[in-house]
């Protein structure tokens, strides 16, 4: 990918985890930090609260970028460990079943302790899934059916980790923030893995623009009568 693309992508990317989170802020965690203030009539504090959310999402977007740059390592590394794409694929299967299991049992199970916190916790996860899925589905039907796992296990594992940290953390509105926290890191995620390809396609025509360019200059300057 050329500089100016990566930029691009950056910057989109950026956008997406802030617009998400400052859109989706208001309602998770109106109750915890804009209703005392629409009450009053606060329309700063109203605002200050969504810019807030909006630089917090864009650090979850920064966080993902980090996390898909590192799979892409872990990626090659896998298929070169494991010699091939298929045994490969097995493997990130049962790391996708390992995580799941840890996610339910570990990190929703001693959260949930009320009806409401079982529903949510469980809304959640669905969310996490069907997101993950979808965005697998579309990764294998707009490139090759076999990037369908990894894809599936970029999802699922690297999201799953980026989320963690909110996950351990133990405090009277942690279910506000965990729910939050998860949409700047799927939304982000799914745009990278689909959205990866458009831009190395851009960069590569642009590789060729140039070449182009300079054999023509090398052209017109073989051209030009020497003096």
């Amino acid at each position: 990918m050329t500089i100016r693309n990566w930029v691009k992508f950056f910057i989109n990317a950026l956008f997406i985890g802030g617009a998400i989170t400052g859109i989706l802020g208001l309602f998770i965690r109106w109750d915890d930090v804009f209703a005392e203030a629409f009450a009053n009539g606060q329309w700063g504090e109203i605002l200050a609260g969504v810019a807030w959310m909006v630089v917090v999402g864009m650090t979850m977007s920064m966080i993902s970028q980090m996390g898909f740059f590192a799979y892409l390592t872990i990626h090659q590394f896998g298929v070169n460990m494991f010699r091939t794409l298929r045994l490969w694929n097995w493997v990130q299967l049962l790391i996708i079943a390992i995580v799941i299991f840890d996610l339910i049992v570990f990190r929703f199970a001693p959260n949930a302790d009320t009806g409401s916190q079982q529903l949510l916790y469980g809304v959640l996860l669905a969310i996490l899934l069907g997101v993950s899925l979808v965005t697998a589905y579309f990764k294998a039907k707009w490139t090759t059916k076999n990037t369908f796992i990894s894809a599936l296990f970029f999802m699922i594992v690297i999201t799953t980790l980026e989320w963690l940290p909110a996950l351990m953390v133990k405090a009277d509105n942690i279910d506000s923030w965990v729910a939050l926290l998860l949409f700047p890191f799927l939304s982000v995620n799914a745009y990278q893995l689909l959205a990866l390809p458009k831009y190395n396609a851009k960069s590569d025509i642009d590789r060729e623009k140039l070449e182009e360019r300079k054999a023509t200059r090398r052209l017109a300057a073989q051209a030009s009568p020497k003096k």
